[in-house]
C-alpha cells in the first residue's frame, strides 16, 4: 500500500493571501501547504480521502490518471470544495464515481452541489456523476482496500478518521474517544491533526497532538492540517523521536 499526503495545510493553505509572516514567505518547499487530502493506492485501486479545495491541482501534480472512489472525513469546505473536479474521472472512465460519507457530509454535498444530485436544469453541462454511499462507523471496502472508520470529534462535530491496515489518518480533531484509541492499537504509521501551538476549539494543538500520538504509540507519526503559525523546520527539529511534521508530497509505503 502507498499513501501520499496531497495537502497538509489548514483551510487557508500556506502561504495565506495577504500574509507576510515567516512561514508564508519561507523558501522551504515544505512550508507550502495545500488543503488537506490523502491519496491511497494499492496495486489495482486508487482512492482519495477528501476532495479538498485544491483537488484539481493535487491530481495534476501527482499525475493521478485513475480514481476508483472518494472517501470523506467530514463536510467542511476545505475537505469537499474540489468535488466538482471528479468530472474528468467520469469522462475518462465512462463510469460513475462511488463516494463514501457520513450522513451529515452527504447532506452538505447535496446542499453545496445540488446540480450533481437533482435533475439538471439544462442538458449538456457536465456534472459530477457519483453514487453516494452513507457510512458511519462500520468498516467498508472499496475494491480491494478496507477502511475502518475511526470516530473523532472536531469540536462538537462528529467526523471520521480512517484506518487502512496499519496506517491511520486522523485529521481535523481535538478529541479522540476512548473506543477510537482502541481502534488505533497497533498502528504503525499515524497521520494526526496538529494545527498550531496555542489553543483552538476544534483542532489539536502541537502539545495535545504529541500527547495523543504518544498514547497511540505508532512507530511513526506525521502531523497534518498545519497553520502558518508553524514553521516546518523549527517544529520538526524539536519533536520527540518518531514524530515529525508532514508535508505535501510525503509518500509512505507499507
Amino acid at each position: 500500500m502507498k499513501f501520499t499526503l496531497l495537502g497538509t495545510g489548514t483551510s487557508t493553505g500556506i502561504p495565506m493571501p495577504t500574509c507576510t509572516c515567516t512561514t508564508c514567505t519561507s523558501p522551504d518547499s515544505r512550508d507550502k501547504r495545500l488543503r488537506p487530502s490523502l491519496l491511497v493506492e494499492s496495486n489495482t485501486t486508487t482512492i482519495v480521502i477528501d476532495t479538498s479545495s485544491d483537488f484539481r491541482q493535487q491530481m495534476l501534480a501527482h499525475q493521478v490518471m485513475k480514481l476508483d472512489g472518494v472517501v470523506y472525513t467530514h463536510h467542511h469546505f476545505d475537505h469537499i470544495g474540489g468535488f466538482d473536479d471528479i468530472r474528468p474521472y467520469n469522462f475518462t472512465s465512462n463510469s460513475i464515481m462511488p463516494i463514501y460519507a457520513l450522513d451529515r457530509t452527504a447532506q452538505a454535498l447535496r446542499t453545496t452541489f445540488p446540480y450533481a444530485f437533482e435533475k439538471p436544469e439544462q442538458l449538456g453541462g457536465g456534472v459530477p456523476e457519483v453514487t453516494l454511499n452513507v457510512i458511519d462507523a462500520e468498516p467498508f471496502t472499496v475494491q480491494d482496500i478496507q477502511f475502518i472508520p475511526i470516530p473523532l470529534y472536531h469540536g462538537i462535530l462528529r467526523v471520521n478518521g480512517y484506518r487502512i491496515g496499519n496506517f491511520a489518518y486522523c485529521t481535523d480533531t481535538n478529541n479522540i474517544p476512548e473506543e477510537s484509541y482502541q481502534l488505533l492499537e497497533g498502528v504503525e504509521v499515524l497521520i494526526l491533526d496538529a494545527l498550531r501551538y496555542h489553543e483552538h476549539p476544534t483542532h489539536f494543538t502541537v502539545e495535545q497532538a504529541i500527547e495523543a500520538a504518544t498514547r497511540i504509540g505508532a512507530k511513526q507519526t506525521y502531523f497534518t492540517h498545519i497553520a502558518h503559525q508553524i514553521l516546518h523546520h523549527d517544529l520538526d527539529t524539536r519533536l520527540p523521536q518518531g514524530i515529525n511534521v508532514g508535508y505535501d508530497g510525503l509518500t509512505i509505503e507499507l
